[in-house]
């Protein structure tokens, strides 16, 4: 359906003989107020796990796709000059930008969470681990792990890309489908609206056939029926909007120590975002009321 200036205007600023036509209260009216706010409150958060999602495929890919991890699998005895040979091999490695050896706390400090805190890396085979961080053009992989099994036969290179991989495709079809949910919601709102006009409409054909009477056009009945629908729904979509955008202000923030679960709320300017589902909402009401008005004005012609 068309939306016109006039269209527009009348929505706006409606018509209070027209607006008669349709009960004010009811239970059409609270089907499509409930129905809006609660598939509006569903999509804040599906938008709010989308967006998340996003910032958490993007993370991922940047963290890992730029590190390596060699790890140093040799004897004790062996493991500080196995150590420097790889380091002094990754100082020669064309693409890449730095290399360094972790500590004993540094690698305490990753193993804390399974073994405790006062774990004796002594008392553990424990392998050195080398922490590489790769320039932008990144380095050879297949190349340096032949120098290294020529010269450091300890030493075994993860360029964490198995792991990468399954975390970023993941991350993306959770976002995928945190946009199918929004749709799916928007569908539904649509549905909602189309049976409770339905309703309405048929509630009130005697009062429908006496306009007619009286000369009103079907667009000028029709239109009744859009406003108070589109209405309706403008204003449920608000209340679920702010009640969602409230709960996910209460989320926990996001956080390097924290869990996965963690930051799923908004960032940003992406906290003006949900203000456009209140409008997302109302076009498809005005859609989907129009539609169903003009049908049903035709079965009772």
């Amino acid at each position: 359906m068309k939306v016109t200036r006039i269209a527009l205007k009348r929505l706006v600023l409606g018509d209070k003989q027209a607006d008669r036509v349709v009960p004010p209260s009811g239970f059409t009216a609270q089907l499509t107020i409930f129905a809006a706010a609660a598939m509006a409150f569903l999509a804040v958060f599906a938008m709010a796990l989308s967006l998340a999602s996003g910032r958490l495929a993007a993370r991922w890919g940047d963290e890992l796709a730029r590190s390596s991890t060699i790890r140093i699998v040799a004897p004790l005895d062996q493991r500080p000059v196995q150590t420097e040979a790889a380091l002094s091999i990754l100082e020669t490695t064309a693409g890449v930008a730095y290399a360094r050896a972790l500590d004993d706390a540094e690698q305490q400090a990753l193993l804390a969470p399974w073994f405790g805190a006062e774990l004796d890396l002594q008392a553990l085979p424990v392998p050195q681990l080398i922490e590489v961080i790769e320039e932008d053009s990144g380095f050879d992989a297949a190349g340096l792990r032949l120098r290294l099994a020529a010269e450091v036969p300890g030493a075994v290179l993860d360029d964490h890309s198995r792991w990468r991989a399954p975390l970023v495709a993941a991350a993306n079809r959770l976002r995928l489908l945190g946009w199918i949910s929004a749709v799916l919601l928007g569908a539904s709102v649509a549905v909602m609206v189309t049976l409770a006009a339905n309703t309405a409409l048929a509630a009130n054909a005697q009062v429908i056939a006496v306009l007619r009477l009286v000369g009103a056009t079907d667009r000028y009945i029709a239109q009744a029926f859009i406003r108070r629908f589109t209405l309706r729904a403008f204003g449920g979509a608000i209340i679920g909007t702010v009640l969602a955008m409230g709960t996910v202000s209460l989320l926990p923030k996001a956080s390097d120590t924290a869990g996965f679960l963690t930051g799923l709320g908004f960032q940003g300017w992406h906290w003006f975002l949900p203000f456009l589902i209140p409008l997302l909402s109302a076009f498809v009401a005005f859609v989907a009321t129009g539609t169903a008005a003009n049908r049903a004005l035709k079965r009772l012609a």
